[in-house]
């Protein structure tokens, strides 16, 4: 009878151990679980101070912003490219911050300008150029786009309103203080270049 009462009690401290360390075990798992959440929670969280009063800024997720940093990337390639005035050293310092966010394609368009006399022509002429972007498509799967927009110039005797189209691909680069964005444009041609308005001003 004393042996059949011993052998119950380690069964039964047995037992207790085992759920015991089971329990552990579970509870241990499912701190773990939740600490990992939270480290990926904070990960998405950066506090800003303001004095001494920490304020929390979401982040968002890189993925979700692209498509706008894309289409922000493009505007802004376009606007320095095109958008000039009668100024060599002006002109310089744009196509060099232009060079910055595209792809030797850039650089070939630039150098064809270059020999057709397009520059010194906005020199001779003292022509402002404007450029006012319509709208600009993306196809994210193939990461191409394509620009559309009319493009300005007013000249001492003429204002003239260009229809301009071009296309190319986008790459992801890693960000800079010169390509704030982390793009690339890439294989970029202008498709249309065609006057669509040409007003003579007045020459008295």
């Amino acid at each position: 009878m004393i042996i059949k009462n011993i052998e119950s009690k380690i069964r039964l401290a047995t037992t207790v151990a085992i759920s015991s360390l089971v329990a552990a075990v579970i509870i241990a798992g499912l701190a773990c679980g939740y600490a990992y959440r939270q480290v990926l929670s904070a990960r998405q969280s950066v506090y800003i101070l303001d004095g001494n009063v920490p304020i929390l800024a979401k982040q968002t997720d890189v993925k979700m912003n692209r498509p706008a940093e894309y289409r922000a990337h493009i505007d802004l390639f376009h606007s320095i490219f095109f958008s000039l005035t009668p100024d060599d050293k002006y002109i310089e310092y744009q196509m060099k911050k232009a060079m910055y966010l595209i792809d030797e394609s850039g650089a070939q368009q630039m150098n064809n300008l270059k020999e057709k006399g397009y520059f010194n022509s906005v020199l001779s002429s003292s022509s402002v150029l404007t450029l006012q972007t319509d709208s600009i498509t993306l196809d994210l799967p193939h990461h191409y786009f394509r620009f559309y927009g009319k493009l300005k110039i007013d000249r001492r005797s003429s204002t003239i309103v260009r229809s301009l189209v071009t296309e190319g691909n986008l790459k992801d680069i890693p960000r800079s203080d010169n390509n704030p964005h982390g793009v690339l444009i890439t294989d970029w041609k202008t498709l249309e270049n065609k006057d669509l308005e040409n007003v003579q001003k007045n020459s008295f």
